[in-house]
């Protein structure tokens, strides 16, 4: 018994002590909304109270009290990585459900989720579920609608600091990729040479939302709302503080520098890495930058021609709603400009497309990532050469660099995983009621972490009125689509709690 106890202590020690930072993290970053709802004397000013002081309460005593002397096993990491996004949704809900601002708490923990994952969904905008907020969105205080904000913003960090620096570590879902054509600051081992890694990715990220601060700013954009919206680019998250999202805003050019950052945004950030450190080719280099550019490039013709030729006129106006669905979707942001659902049905569908591949590996993107779909679409093809060479040895290569073995399995794995939670996810939300237009639509949307999904989800759409269980369902899809799959699934084997 002394040594099964001795044996759990080890096992949980780092999980709970790292948990008791992240609390004390948590609480202490809720001081700015409480100094926001303090100045303009908000409602919510308690429910950030009352959710700070529990938070570094608790987190303070269970760091002290879990205290250890050994590093991190993978073991460790996968339990880490999952509970802690779990546990940050968690305490993401409480001011708002806290304040009165959600009264109900699904609906907190799904606002919360959707916004730690930077997926975007939200159930706010609907008086006939929230009558206290007349004016949807526009209704909340600024310390609610500035912690939506923030949430996204650091659930964004996390992720490029999850990929970049967590992800080799544990050899997950083929993560290798992400550094086959971009091998900037990855670490290889747990070493001070993460905290090196983090630091130069936060030095990027914070710059990166500080320009796009200043350029909203100087485009006419108010200051609060520059800094909620540059908060939510930068994690290609997608919630707005207003109803309208983007199509609020009446300038063109505040609409291109959105595109211009959401673009910039689903980056590998070891790309922006190379380029800072004098690498002044890095992107033109990079072959998963290369599609990547020709997929936004293409798709936006494609649907530009197409809107043109429906409206029977090609304006500038047509170019800027589809370079902007374009860029939005495929980099799982999720702002809207436009209503996609007037447009051809054929043209949802590409969108629907997109919400599956996503952005770079590295990026703060959802979705397979563009490297991984290249690979499935080299293998594919280099299967079919083979059928005709079946003694030929041809290796997968993207670029210069050759894929092994192993890097194919994961990524064919991770292919599986992901239609098949997408599937079985469709299937489920069909079951509550749901046409198949919005199940799908919902399901690849959660999946893909983008936000405004196809049918009664759509860009104009909120998701108030699903159903209790299909919340906690696309919850759930957000949490596996963002932490890869396999960070999540792995907790469910048992081979993993033996």
């Amino acid at each position: 018994r002394k040594a099964e106890k001795s044996f759990l202590n080890m096992r949980f020690k780092p999980l709970f002590n790292i948990i008791g930072a992240l609390l004390t993290i948590l609480g202490l970053s809720m001081t700015i909304p409480i100094l926001i709802s303090f100045f303009y004397n908000e409602y919510d000013l308690n429910g950030f109270l009352y959710s700070s002081i529990s938070c570094i309460l608790v987190g303070v005593t269970m760091w002290y009290l879990t205290r250890y002397k050994r590093s991190l096993t993978n073991r460790d990491g996968f339990a880490i990585v999952t509970f802690s996004w779990v546990l940050t949704a968690i305490i993401g809900a409480l001011p708002f459900y806290l304040s009165g601002a959600i009264p109900n708490f699904t609906d907190a923990f799904f606002e919360s989720m959707s916004g730690v994952t930077t997926t975007g969904a939200s159930i706010l905008g609907n008086p006939l579920t929230m009558p206290h907020l007349e004016n949807g969105i526009e209704s909340l205080p600024m310390g609610i609608l500035f912690w939506r904000s923030f949430l996204q913003w650091i659930g964004g960090m996390g992720i490029i600091v999850f990929y970049i620096a967590i992800l080799p570590l544990l050899g997950v879902g083929g993560v290798q990729l992400f550094k086959a054509e971009a091998p900037g600051p990855v670490s290889d081992k747990i070493t001070p040479r993460v905290k090196e890694t983090a630091k130069y990715l936060w030095i990027i990220y914070l710059s990166m939302t500080f320009l796009q601060i200043i350029a909203l700013r100087i485009a006419g954009m108010p200051t609060f709302d520059s800094i909620c919206h540059a908060f939510t680019t930068m994690p290609t998250g997608g919630f707005s503080t207003k109803n309208a999202s983007i199509a609020y805003f009446d300038s063109t050019l505040i609409h291109y520098i959105i595109i211009f950052f959401m673009f910039i945004a689903a980056i590998n950030f070891s790309l922006h890495f190379r380029l800072i450190s004098g690498d002044f080719k890095a992107y033109v280099k990079d072959a998963e930058f290369r599609v990547y550019l020709f997929i936004t490039l293409v798709i936006t013709t494609i649907i530009f021609i197409s809107l043109s030729f429906e409206n029977n006129i090609f304006s500038s106006q047509g170019l800027k709603e589809s370079l902007f669905n374009t860029v939005a979707i495929l980099t799982s942001t999720g702002f809207v400009l436009g209503d996609y659902e007037a447009w051809p049905v054929f043209v949802q569908m590409i969108l629907l497309t997109l919400m599956f591949i996503g952005g770079m590996g590295g990026s703060t993107t959802g979705g397979m990532k563009v490297i991984r779909v290249l690979l499935l679409v080299k293998y594919a093809v280099l299967e079919t050469r083979r059928m005709l060479h079946s003694r030929a040895l041809i290796p997968v290569k993207i670029g210069k660099q050759t894929i092994h073995e192993d890097v194919v399995r994961n990524t064919l794995g991770f292919f599986l995983f992901f239609m098949s939670a997408f599937i079985v996810s469709t299937i489920l939300l069909s079951t509550m009621g749901l046409d198949l237009e919005t199940s799908i639509g919902a399901a690849a949307s959660a999946m893909g972490n983008v936000g405004p999904a196809l049918g009664d989800f759509g860009p104009t759409d909120n998701y108030a009125l699903l159903p209790a269980p299909g919340k906690w369902l696309l919850s759930f899809c957000m949490l596996l689509g963002r932490l890869e799959i396999f960070t999540v699934m792995v907790l469910f084997s048992r081979t993993y709690w033996k």
